[in-house]
């Protein structure tokens, strides 16, 4: 998809051009921001989080969330609080599948793993879960929501299929390895919610699409060091760039064309998720609260100007708590 063809859903993208907006918080804001906990290694208690009866099990998915998906961990937190425990324990799964990949040196390991979670949600829904602490919290999860078996069994088969070491041919491949993932993943939060809903399913589509297009960016520079890229091959072709100019982290125009093309993307998803705000249930606002993370990456790309290997891509940002408090106390996402 050609960057021309984009420009109007996101307008002026390079920095100093007319036209582009940064919009200033609320000082009042700010002096009442209420701090969450820090990563892992802060100090700070997790049973301050899930208070004095949280279990062995639950105490590993949190670990396991502050660890390796900080972010998902910040967003979870600020769930209804009736809510939080099986939150935590979908966003394990998740992180105990998507990590599978790199941890493995052969394929056939990998297939090993995924099926034995296969034969883990089978045995959840018949009530016998193996001795595994997320599978533990995930069958808790289950029990007391009632989850859709289907959403869980299309993240595992997904991330099967991507055990492969190929590029994705076009984004539309991607947006459907993002849509049997990440999206599934909030359909299963709604449904930790409570929510049935066209407007919030049509929301959360977009929005798992957005994540997967912004988790393919992000992760780029760390496949690259491992000599790998997963980048679109239709849109590398598009702009005439070949995966070596990723490995030798190019700063060329086409380059930050390509880069450029899978923002506007993941922005477009954002937009049009965002269009279903006056209709979606207010209940499920929470289960969005990823976009807060999402919009930060993308208007840090925009500001260097689609260079996919700037440092300061690489930096976490120590104020993502107090946006997503902020982002939660508008009721909005």
């Amino acid at each position: 998809m050609a960057a021309s063809t984009l420009v109007s859903a996101w307008g002026p993208l390079r920095p100093g051009v007319p036209g582009l907006c940064r919009c200033r918080q609320p000082r009042g804001l700010w002096a009442h921001a209420w701090r969450l906990p820090e990563p892992a290694g802060s100090g700070r208690s997790v049973a301050a989080v899930s208070g004095p009866g949280i279990s062995g099990t639950d105490r590993y998915c949190l670990e396991l969330l502050r660890k390796r998906d900080y972010e998902g961990y910040l967003c979870s937190l600020l769930l209804p609080a009736e809510s939080r425990s099986s939150a935590f324990a979908l966003r394990a799964f998740n992180v105990e599948l998507a990590q599978v990949k790199d941890s493995v040196s052969e394929k056939t390991i990998g297939l090993m793993r995924m099926q034995f979670w296969k034969n883990t949600v089978d045995d959840i829904y018949c009530d016998s879960p193996p001795h595994q602490p997320v599978a533990i919290e995930l069958w808790k999860a289950v029990k007391r929501h009632n989850l859709t078996k289907r959403w869980l069994m299309k993240i595992i088969d997904e991330r099967e299929k991507n055990l492969d070491d190929k590029a994705y041919r076009n984004i539309q491949e991607l947006e459907n390895y993002a849509e049997n993932t990440q999206s599934s993943l909030l359909y299963l939060t709604l449904e930790i919610l409570g929510i049935k809903d066209l407007h919030a399913d049509h929301a959360a589509s977009h929005i798992g699409k957005a994540q997967g297009i912004v988790t393919c960016l992000r992760a780029t520079p760390y496949h690259g060091s491992r000599r790998r890229v997963f980048l679109p091959m239709d849109i590398c072709m598009l702009h005439g760039v070949s995966q070596e100019d990723f490995l030798r982290k190019s700063q060329d125009k086409n380059v930050r064309d390509v880069v450029y093309d899978m923002a506007s993307q993941a922005h477009l998803h954002l937009k049009h998720a965002r269009s279903f705000h006056k209709s979606v249930p207010v209940k499920a606002f929470p289960a969005f609260l990823q976009t807060v993370a999402l919009e930060d990456y993308l208007k840090k790309i925009q500001q260097v100007d689609f260079d996919i290997f700037h440092p300061s891509l690489q930096q976490k940002n120590t104020l993502l708590p107090l946006s997503l408090y902020i982002q939660s106390w508008r009721k909005r996402y």
